[in-house]
Order: C-alpha cells, then structure tokens, then sequence
C-alpha cells in the first residue's frame, strides 16, 4: 500500500499585501476600492485553486482536497507525489512573490499521516513555524545580491479589472501552468465553477457587490455613502470569530478539523451572499471577502450596521447548531468592528485598516462584541442602543426637538460623567438628571412623549440605581441618531 502524506500550505502577508499601495500601473478608481476588492478576491480564489490544480495536474482524485480556504490549504497525497507537489508549489510561491511585490509568501509543510491527529497537527505546525522563523534558509546567498523589482506593470489591471470586475459576473474560474498564481474568470487549462453553496465540483465564492445607479459595474463608496439613510457616510465592517485558533487545536481526528473548517467557511461566504442579496442590504454594501473564519464588507453606513447585527444573529445560531457537542466556547462567538470613513472620497485601505485596528481593540476587551460609533459593546447592549436610538429618532422627529434633544443628552456624557480624571466630579444623583431631561423635552403633555421620555431616561441611566451610571450603549444611540438625523 502506498504512503500517504498531508500537505499544508499557508499564504502569510495577506494584511500588509492588502494595505500596501498599488504595486504597477495607477488603480482605476481614485480611492482604490476595485484594486482591494481585485487582491482581496485574488488571495480567496489562490486559496482555493492552487490545491485544487495541484492534484488536476498529477490526476489525483478531488476527494483528496481536506480544506481550503483563509489563506491555506490542507491537502491528502500519495507519497510519491511529494516531489512533484513541492516542485508544483515552488513555482506557485515565485509568481506569488512577484505579482504581490514580495508582500506575500507562500510556505507548506509535509508529513507522513502517521499517529493521532494531535501529534500529526503538531509536525505539520512546526514545520511551518521552522520555515516562517527561518526565511533565507532555502535562498541562500542569491537573497543578498541585488536585484531590480519584477512587479509586472499591468499588475494592477489585472486586480481590479481582471479580479475586481469580472470574477463577480463570471460563472467559473480558470488556471494554467504557465501562470501558476493567477487565476482568470473562465479560462484556463483546469477550470471550477464559482458557487454559493458547498460544492466538491465547484468553489464557494461570495461575490455581491451593489450595482452603480446604470447596474453595469459595481457602485463607488461616493455613491454607497450618498445611499445611507440620514448623514452621507460610507465605511469597512470586519468580523472574526473568537478563538477559532482554538477550537481547532482541541479537535482530536482530521475528519473533525475537516469538517469543522468546511462548515466556517460555507456560512461565512454563503450567509453574507444571501443577506447582502435582501432589499434592505442588495443596493447598499459590497463584500471584499470572506474567508475561512472572518468577513470584510464596506458600504452605506447605516446598512453595516444592520448587517453586522444580523450576521451575529445567524452566527449564533449556526454554532447552536453545529458546535452542540464541542465543550467550551471557543468558535462559537464572533466580534465585530466598523469603520467610518471621515470624507466621501477618502481611500478604502485607510478605512479598512482603521476597521481592522477596532477588531483588535474589541477582541483584546472582551470577546463576542463589537466596536461601533467610537464604544465597544456587547452585541446585547447593540440591541438596547438600537431599541434606545428608534426612540430618540422618534423623539426628533415627532416633536421637533432633534437639534435641542441631541445637543442635550450628549451633554450628559462628558468625560466627569464617567468619573475619570483626577478632577473628576462625583456622580449627579438621578433625580437632578431626570430634572434636566425634563427641562430639555419639555413642550408637550402628550401620553406617547411622555411614555418615550420615560423610557429614554431608564435606559441611558438604569431604573433602580440612586446614582446616574451612563450607560454606553447610550451614547452609541445619540450618535447613531444624529448620523441618521442629519443631512
């Protein structure tokens, strides 16, 4: 019987690869969101093809594909394929170098499928530990001679053009030998239809993007932020599932991590191409990528902001589902952060990277939260500041009182509100608020205004504390109605 052997691979430098600026000719768009949307779609679809190349080219069986996707791969091999794969992946990981302007690496690792998955997990881990600590080792004395830059000068059209565009209306994607990392929509030597739904045939892609007003290519952020209810503003959501990292080292076979793998990634790329699809979201936000544990999007900011909402929801029940018998609750919670961008026209990767700045904020205070409006919260105080910011909206716009009304509250949270600072007043007792409150909404003694009044004041400052503990998911409110307020 012939040796079996499993193949790693990983792509590392995908961050700064997405954040660098344009590497050949100048992006299409001024700020750039076709050439993120083009490398974002480059590194998911590479992901998925390379190993699927790799065993059309030896004439190996699909069913040998473990996982893909996130930035790696796992794949099941004949030992005496193990020349031919690392040979076949050399010459993938120069073009990778080359068309990413030496951002992005490309590393595997190989090991006999011998022992329990622990042990064999482990021997793969180090092996690509050894290479990531230890880049000249296979270069030599060549990495020290020097060398012009090989960025081809089209590099950029092929992103935002070839990728950005195209492979969101294409149907399959295609591969060569000759171009071993690129992949173009529908041609190729090998070729894979794109799907939303699990395929062994095909490869799962989320690829909405919203429509410009004539529906012949995709909308700019200028256009996403003039569609936002209130304020025109457009920003970046990214999403990242706690301790996923975990949750696979604690799995004990590889049909476990296998199938746990598949499972992530087919919810994130098939959940958000079906949500981004509803009437409330279709027109408002575009997907940048979903990947095997985490999600970008960016558009109109007032949709982020449902969407991150509805994503957690059907997170939650998905783990309810699927992760029942797995003990702890590593993987099944997921924070989130938004980010604004401060002008129309300001450049995407700046947003996207402050996106990615407030992830690690939320994720470093606490998990299953998200970092919005400037607070970090968890998903049930987002409810609360929701329910709270319809009330405030109702407030301003039945009663005319936005101007007044928001000014006012906002007031209320000054930094000696909080207690910080060593001059920190002590905390105003909440009758003194409530008579404040009243002062600002006065004007009216209707039943309803003084129902929502009663209730806003409760919610900003609890219903049994004796002192005035401002809540967070308050000003989350105020700031989210004003934004949808203001024109």
């Amino acid at each position: 019987m012939s040796e079996q052997i499993l193949l790693q691979g990983k792509i590392l430098g995908i961050e700064e690869f997405l954040l660098s600026p344009p590497g050949g000719a100048a992006p299409a768009r001024s700020n750039g969101e076709e050439l993120l949307a083009g490398r974002s779609q480059w590194i998911t679809l590479l992901c998925e093809v390379l190993p699927r190349a790799l065993l059309a080219e030896f004439g190996l069986a699909r069913i040998l594909l473990g996982s893909s996707g996130g930035g790696q791969f796992l794949l099941v091999l004949p030992g005496e394929a193990r020349g031919a794969a690392q040979e076949f992946l050399s010459g993938a990981a120069r073009q990778l170098g080359e068309l990413s302007g030496s951002y992005l690496t490309l590393l595997w690792s190989v090991t006999e499928n011998l022992g329990d998955w622990s042990v064999v997990r482990k021997r793969l881990n180090e092996e690509l530990q050894h290479k990531r600590a230890t880049p000249l080792a296979a270069s030599g004395a060549e990495t020290f001679q020097p060398f012009a830059s090989a960025v081809p000068a089209d590099v950029d059209a092929y992103f935002s053009k070839e990728l950005g565009l195209n492979v969101r209306e294409a149907s399959a994607i295609g591969w060569s030998p000759e171009t071993p990392a690129m992949v173009h929509p529908g041609v190729g030597k090998h070729t894979w239809n794109l799907t939303t739904n699990l395929s062994l045939e095909g490869i799962t892609l989320a690829r909405h993007a919203a429509p410009s007003e004539d529906g012949r290519s995709a909308a700019t952020v200028a256009t996403l932020a003039r569609r936002a209810q209130g304020r025109s503003l457009w920003g970046v959501l990214r999403g990242d599932v706690d301790s996923f990292g975990v949750r696979l080292r604690r799995l004990t076979t590889i049909e476990e991590h296998v199938q746990l793998s598949v499972l992530y990634k087919q919810f994130f790329a098939g959940e958000l191409e079906v949500l981004c699809s509803m009437p409330e979201f279709w027109r408002k936000v575009t997907i940048l990528y979903s990947g095997g544990d985490d999600f970008a999007v960016y558009g109109s900011w007032d949709a982020l902001l449902l969407l991150a909402r509805e994503v957690q929801r059907l997170f939650h029940r998905f783990t309810e589902e699927n992760l029942k018998d797995f003990p702890g609750p590593e993987g099944k919670t997921i924070s989130m952060a938004v980010a604004l961008a401060p002008e129309m026209h300001y450049p995407i990767a700046a947003v996207y990277q402050d996106a990615g700045r407030n992830l690690e904020l939320a994720k470093a205070a606490d998990k299953d939260c998200i970092y919005v409006l400037g607070r970090i919260l968890e998903w049930k105080q987002l409810a609360d500041a929701a329910d709270l910011k319809d009330t405030v909206v109702k407030l301003a716009g039945d009663y005319r009182l936005s101007r007044q009304l928001l000014m006012g509250l906002r007031s209320f949270y000054q930094k000696q509100a909080y207690g910080d600072g060593a001059e920190a007043e002590s905390p105003t007792r909440t009758w003194r608020f409530q008579r404040r409150l009243t002062r600002i909404l006065s004007g009216t003694r209707d039943r309803e205004f003084q129902k929502l009044r009663t209730h806003l004041t409760n919610e900003i400052v609890g219903r049994k504390s004796a002192e005035v503990k401002l809540r967070p998911a308050g000003l989350v409110a105020l700031e989210w109605a004003r934004l949808m307020t203001e024109v």
